[in-house]
């Protein structure tokens, strides 16, 4: 037989589904893939069961229902004071890697160059690699996770096309501050560059940090590509409903990429996602008050039992420094042990780096999930490292 595609045959198979296959096997509490473990907003479903009955069930438009790309464009006027066309800057996909790799897709020529920030989503660079660009990748660094300015800087270059940017951050639960935006503006604008917007994590951020989006800073409203979440605002991940926001002159490109990938996104899903989007203030303020008590809870349980952690602003997840505990073996060994042993899975932080000699002692914890099931995995993992205690003390660590 003669070969496949080089790139997809060297990519493994997403360390999100190995993890979570290992879970099943070995019935851990799975605290590594970030889905919740509890449906979203009621009204948010049976709208969506409601609208399968309505005998709307075809193709819907290619760029999404009217009403969900109304609903898009009234939720960005509403939180970020955006002025959005809803029928000339608005795409919907059946989800946001979807749209990620539609944004890719829509501006990237083989040879172009992409700035991508590391550690990062596992599908950006191969997606990056696919369309024939070439990625060039800045690392942040723990425990701060402090945009490197000098190092960007250099990323950017006469062949700069794009830059993708993930905030709030996944894995490191950083918010980007207005200044490294402000930061990122300049060179996207000197560098006559377009910005990809990984914003899924928008509403779920605390201890007062407040998301900015990129495309609301002088200059890069035309330039932007601005990337929401059904799955994440609403957790239900599995609808797979991704909202682009763009100008009008980008536009039609993003849509022809998405043509090009699933074409539409099933209609019922779209209609309800647009009753969440409307629903009141009370609602998004409470998804990052109930997600930071889930936070405090599994971040203090873990440093109860000797884990070190890094600060967590936004996001579903807390990052932890497997040697503190005196693990001395990576973080892909650690969380497969765990998986075994502890029964709790998480995911090693080793699978959101590209270039080589990424930090090999942390692993990420998601606590998304219902405050029984973190304090079980908490109790699992304190039973394991409490066991591991006479073992280590016979061995003379």
């Amino acid at each position: 037989m003669r070969p496949m595609n080089d790139l997809l045959s060297a990519t493994g198979t997403t360390i999100f589904t190995v993890m979570s296959a290992l879970a099943t096997q070995h019935g851990a509490i799975n605290l590594g893939q970030g889905f919740p473990d509890y449906d979203g907003p009621a009204d948010v479903i049976e709208a969506a069961a409601a609208a399968l009955k309505d005998g709307r069930n075809q193709y819907p438009p290619l760029t999404g229902v009217p009403e969900l790309r109304q609903a898009t464009a009234a939720h960005n006027r509403r939180f970020y004071g955006l002025e959005i066309d809803p029928d000339r800057e608005v795409v919907v996909t059946s989800g946001a890697t979807e749209a990620i790799t539609a944004c890719l897709m829509a501006v990237l020529n083989p040879g172009d160059e992409c700035v991508l920030i590391e550690p990062l989503y596992d599908t950006y660079l191969p997606v990056v690699k696919l369309l024939g660009a070439v990625p060039k990748l800045v690392r942040l660094s723990p425990p701060k996770w402090e945009l490197p300015r000098a190092e960007l800087a250099a990323a950017f270059g006469p062949r700069t096309k794009a830059i993708l940017i993930n905030t709030p951050m996944n894995p490191t639960g950083k918010v980007f501050t207005a200044a490294e935006l402000a930061f990122i503006a300049e060179l996207v604008e000197r560098h006559d560059a377009y910005a990809i917007c990984d914003e899924v994590y928008e509403h779920l951020t605390y201890d007062g940090w407040r998301h900015i989006p990129l495309m609301t800073l002088p200059g890069m409203r035309g330039r932007c590509m601005r990337i929401s979440s059904a799955g994440k605002t609403f957790s239900l991940t599995g609808w797979k409903i991704g909202m682009i926001t763009c100008d009008a002159s980008l536009q039609p490109n993003v849509a022809k990429a998405h043509q090009n990938l699933t074409f539409t996104t099933p209609p019922n899903l779209q209609r309800a996602v647009a009753v969440g989007l409307a629903k009141d203030d009370a609602y998004f303020d409470s998804i990052g008050q109930e997600l930071a008590a889930k936070r405090d809870l599994l971040d203090a349980g873990l440093r109860a039992l000797g884990f070190e952690t890094l600060p967590v602003m936004g996001s579903y997840f807390v990052t932890a420094d497997i040697r503190s505990i005196g693990f001395m073996g990576d973080d892909v060994a650690f969380c497969r042990t765990i998986t075994e042993e502890a029964k709790v899975t998480a995911i090693p932080v080793t699978a959101f780096y590209a270039g080589a000699d990424a930090p090999s002692h942390y692993a990420r914890f998601a606590f998304c999930k219902n405050e029984a099931v973190l304090r079980e995995a908490l109790e699992r993992l304190g039973s394991w490292i409490a066991a591991r205690r006479p073992a280590r003390a016979a061995a003379g660590d």
